[in-house]
Parts: structure tokens; C-alpha cells; sequence
């Protein structure tokens, strides 16, 4: 009899006239298939329509997958999955469960965390008990006041050997100026001033290491009484730590995954000697692939979407497609998908082949360049052709090629390289001192209802999905952009969007800044045309670096290059 699979949503008859890929969905550059499209709009429908649970997606957006199936009786279908808990739950109606619930009554994490959640409670105790900070601020006030009172000695002895200094040089002076008759009885006054003197200044250092003995008695009394206390919090910590440590091993091993071939590993056996980054195998894209393979569909494509308001650090869009990340999930995935032909990686992809560099001025000191869309700036990890290398080549008379800034490989515009070390030495100090001037224009996704303004929002590399950044008040680097409104444009396509052309204007330049501080909801909101890292992928990324001015490294006389876009 056929088991019905309550996770299962058939796609058909909806999907008729679809063409199946030919091969899985590359997770992590991809563009969305229609069948992945379809699920994703029936899953969004789901979630605006569903009653069963309460979530408040204003508050904290949620990342969901749909993974697009054929079962064993060749129907097409979907499997759904969230990120993480939804509705502080890991199990809800039409979503794949958790590859390990941790959250049960009767399981050993909640029973691991039991003594850990003790522990808590005991080092908080002693933290904010009123004892601790008695025995810091005694402590404080104890190294305060032998400060206070050496630096007091300190100066009197200063003051002390001035005066003797004057002492001794009047009694010399007195010495020579004695008559014949009395220069025996002055040498004698002299020698008993000079003895005088010597006691006085041994006595000062005998007095001033006196002080110092007790304070420092004083200090390391204070200290130990301090030290005593706090080593019971610093032993809770430890065995805090040896607890937590032991009980994330025992749950990386729990959390296993199957493949095509159904073979299991563990997160310990996927990551190796590298400790597993927390919320490992709780993405969607896992989870999914998981149920999957443990129950004998087979996986055609997939896709990844936020649902909801974006978070404050990284940029994720409403119903905008994301790629899987690359720290917890690429290791989770290398193995879930072995056997199966996959997309291709379009990182391996040499886009700049078939490609020309136009240069737009050079000299004996210069070079500047229009670089095209889709082209490194400088060799990639797995791409070795770059504006650089072409140049290396084409110059290689020259004293050498001196790489001053960047592009991203998507943003098209304006490069100068230093062809000399005298230019790279002075084009790198008008980089540093921000004598350099660059005007970029963009084209963005929406209408902007401002005409001009500032944006500044720290910036830092996103650790668990490199190569996005995020903005970071805490560890961030900061970040500064003007922009400019040009104009409102209606696109050709069907949808009549209004987009946003306008010049950015970046004071710092950080990675992805512009298009970081365009797209985030604290900058303008609006990702720019074609961004497939922070927004939705187009023909191109529309950012290009149209104007570039700086001082020649030679003549100082100021030098402005323009190139208009090709958008």
C-alpha cells in the first residue's frame, strides 16, 4: 500500500511544460530553475495563508529552501525546510525535520545542558554578588593610594636632591673662593656638607623602598583575598567549558548525513581536525537533501529564499534567492552530493576570456585602464586571468606593474596602475590621504525618494559566507559613502519597475561598500541592478567606476578621467 508522505507537495499538473534540469542546482551561485521557482511560490503562499503556527515575521526574517523531487513513482514534487527553529519549534506541518532534534524531552542534549544551565546560574551568582565587588574596589583602592602616595615620595625626592644639588654647589663655590688661611677649615665644612648630603639621599632611598615593600604586601594581600574568590568562578568556567565541550562532540556526532550512495558521516567526520561553526547542519539546504536521500527521492533542483524583514548585519531581501553559505554548509554539501552532476561552478569560470582592455591613457609613470565587466582586477584563487596580468605582459619593459586599487571582478570602470616605484609612491599617498577622487554610477532596484545624502555603516567580511560582508557597529571598519540621485528610469520589461540611477561617491573603500551600502536596509534599501550576491542576478552587476581623478606622480598637475557607462 503507498505510504503518502505529508512533507511531499506534488507539483503537478502546475508543472506541466517545465523541462527538468539536466543537472542539480550548483548550491552556492545559482540561477533559480523554473521548477525551484514554482515550489518557492507555492511554499510562499503556504506561509502567508498557514494557521497552524504563530510567527512574526516583521520582528526576524527566516531563511527557507525547497528542494524539487522525484519520488518513486516518478511524480515531480517538493520538499520545504527553514533554517534553524521556526516558532521556537524544529518540527512543524509540511517542513522536513531537523537530521537531529536536539530540542527532545528525553534527549541527551536538553539532559547535557541541565548541569551547564547549573553551572551558569552559579558563576552569575558569584559574578554579581555584592562580595566581589567589594574585594575589587578594595583592591582598586589600595593600588590607587600606593600610586598616590609613591608618586607623592617620588616628587618630594626630586624636589630634595635639587636642593642638595644647590647645597653642594654653594659649599664648592664657598671651598674655592677661602682664603688660604681658612681653606683647611672649609675643606673640612666641605667634606662634612658632602657626608650630610649622602645620608640625607640614602636615607630617601631606604625610605622610598620601605614604601614600596608595604604596598606591595599590602597589594598582594588584596590581591590573593581577590584571586581566592575569583578562582572558584575561573574553576566553574573551566568545567563549564570541558562539559560544553564534551557534549558538543557527543551532538556533532549525532548530526549525520546521507548521501546519493547512502553513506552517513558525521559532522566530526565531515570537518575533520576543524571544529564544526555552531548551527552546522541546520540550514536548509541539508535538511532537505537529507530527508531526501533517507527517503528515496531523487533530487532534481533547489533553491534557497528569505522570507520577512532583514536582519540588521547581513543583507537578505524579502523573497530575494540566496546561495547556501560557505562555511557550515559547503563541507555539509561536498559530501550530501557526491555522485550527483552538478551545474557548473561558475567561480571556475574565466569570464573575462574573449575580452579586451581598453587603455585609456598612458605614460612613462601610468597606466589607466576601462575594465570590463566580469573581470578580475588582479588573479583570483582558481582564475589566474586579471587586468594585472594582461598588463604585466603588455608593459613588461617597464620598472614594473604597481597595483594601487581594485574592482570588484563584476564592477566595470576606471583603474590606474603605477608603472614606476616613484609613481607608486605618490599614487599610493594620495590613496592614503584620500587625494584620490572616484565617481562611481549605479543603477538601482527600485525608487529612491531622497535626492542626496551619507551613508555610514561599518563594514567586515561576513566569517561563516565569505566572500559577503556585513555590517558590524562592534567590529566593523568604518565605511563612508555620498551619493547623488540622477534620475528615475521605467524599465522595458514587463513589470514597468522604477530604478534609480545615481553616483556614488565612496570617502573609504572597503570591500563591497557600495553595493553593501546600497542594499542594506539601513543604507538606501535598494540593491543594485544585477548584484547576485545582494540582490538578484541580471545580464551584469550595474556599478561602474565612471570617473577617477588624482595629482600626476611627475607633473602634480591634476589629472580627470571619465568613461560613461555601458548600461
Amino acid at each position: 500500500m503507498l505510504t503518502i508522505d505529508p512533507n511531499f507537495t506534488s507539483l503537478q499538473p502546475h508543472c506541466d511544460g517545465l523541462t527538468l534540469p539536466e543537472k542539480f542546482t550548483f548550491p552556492f551561485c545559482y540561477d533559480v530553475d523554473p521548477l525551484s521557482e514554482l515550489a518557492a511560490q507555492q511554499l510562499q503562499q503556504r506561509l502567508l495563508t498557514q494557521t497552524q503556527w504563530q510567527y512574526d515575521f516583521q520582528s526576524d526574517g527566516k531563511m527557507f529552501g525547497v528542494l524539487v523531487v522525484k519520488n518513486q513513482q516518478g511524480e515531480l514534487g517538493f520538499l520545504s525546510a527553514f533554517s534553524g527553529k521556526l516558532a521556537d519549534q524544529n518540527h512543524l506541518p509540511h517542513f522536513v525535520p531537523p537530521v537531529f532534534d536536539m530540542l527532545k524531552d528525553d534527549g541527551f542534549f536538553l539532559q547535557g545542558t541541565a548541569p551547564i544551565n547549573t553551572i551558569n546560574t552559579e558563576i552569575k551568582t558569584l559574578e554579581h554578588a555584592p562580595k566581589l565587588a567589594e574585594l575589587k574596589q578594595q583592591l582598586s583602592d589600595i593600588q590607587q593610594q600606593a600610586q598616590n602616595e609613591l608618586e607623592t615620595l617620588r616628587l618630594d625626592i626630586i624636589k630634595s636632591r635639587k636642593q642638595r644639588k644647590l647645597i653642594r654647589a654653594q659649599a664648592h663655590h664657598n671651598l674655592k673662593t677661602s682664603d688660604l688661611n681658612d681653606s683647611h677649615l672649609e675643606a673640612l665644612e666641605f667634606e662634612a656638607i658632602l657626608l650630610d648630603l649622602g645620608k640625607q639621599s640614602v636615607a630617601e632611598k631606604a625610605q622610598q623602598k620601605q614604601l614600596k615593600q608595604h604596598w606591595a604586601h599590602q597589594i598582594a594581600e588584596s590581591e590573593q583575598h581577590f584571586n581566592q574568590y575569583t578562582a572558584q568562578i575561573k574553576a566553574l568556567k573551566q568545567q563549564r567549558k570541558t562539559l560544553s565541550s564534551t557534549l558538543q562532540n557527543t551532538l556533532f556526532e549525532q548530526y549525520r548525513f546521507l548521501n546519493q550512495a547512502q553513506q552517513s558521516k558525521s559532522l566530526l567526520d565531515i570537518f575533520g581536525d576543524i571544529t564544526p561553526p555552531a548551527g552546522s547542519g541546520e540550514c536548509a539546504a541539508p535538511k532537505l537533501l537529507h530527508y531526501a536521500f533517507e527517503h528515496h527521492y531523487t533530487p532534481i533542483s533547489m533553491a534557497e529564499f528569505w522570507w520577512g524583514v532583514s536582519p540588521k548585519s547581513e543583507i537578505r531581501q524579502h523573497k530575494k534567492f540566496y546561495p547556501s553559505c560557505q562555511s557550515k554548509c559547503q563541507p555539509i554539501l561536498a559530501h550530501m552530493l557526491k555522485g550527483i552532476e552538478l551545474d557548473d561552478n561558475p567561480l571556475l569560470k574565466n569570464h573575462a576570456e574573449g575580452k579586451e582592455i581598453e587603455i585609456v591613457y598612458q605614460d612613462d609613470a601610468i597606466v589607466v585602464v576601462n575594465k570590463p565587466a566580469e573581470f578580475l582586477s588582479v588573479p583570483g584563487v582558481n582564475v589566474k586571468d586579471s587586468v594585472s596580468t594582461r598588463l604585466q605582459q603588455q608593459f613588461s619593459d617597464a620598472e614594473g606593474l604597481f597595483v594601487l586599487h581594485r574592482l570588484d571582478m563584476s564592477t566595470s570602470g576606471l583603474l590606474v596602475f603605477a608603472l614606476t616605484r616613484r609613481a607608486n609612491k605618490s599614487l599610493q599617498k594620495q590613496f592614503i590621504t584620500r587625494g584620490v577622487e572616484k565617481r562611481y554610477v549605479a543603477l538601482l532596484e527600485g525608487k529612491v525618494s531622497q535626492t542626496s545624502g551619507n551613508i555610514t555603516l561599518p563594514l567586515r567580511g561576513d566569517l561563516e559566507d565569505r566572500p559577503r560582508q556585513m555590517v558590524c557597529h562592534e567590529h566593523g571598519k568604518a565605511a563612508d559613502t555620498h551619493w547623488e540621485l540622477i534620475e528615475h528610469q521605467v524599465s522595458n520589461s514587463s513589470d514597468n519597475q522604477v530604478r534609480s540611477k545615481v553616483y556614488l561617491y565612496p570617502k573609504t573603500g572597503r570591500t563591497h561598500q557600495l553595493r553593501v551600502h546600497c542594499a542594506h536596509i539601513d543604507g538606501l534599501n535598494l540593491p543594485i541592478l544585477g548584484d547576485d550576491l545582494y540582490g538578484k542576478k541580471a545580464n551584469r552587476l550595474h556599478l561602474h567606476a565612471q570617473q577617477l581623478a588624482f595629482d600626476h606622480p611627475y607633473t602634480k598637475q591634476r589629472m580627470v578621467f571619465e568613461v560613461e557607462a555601458e548600461f
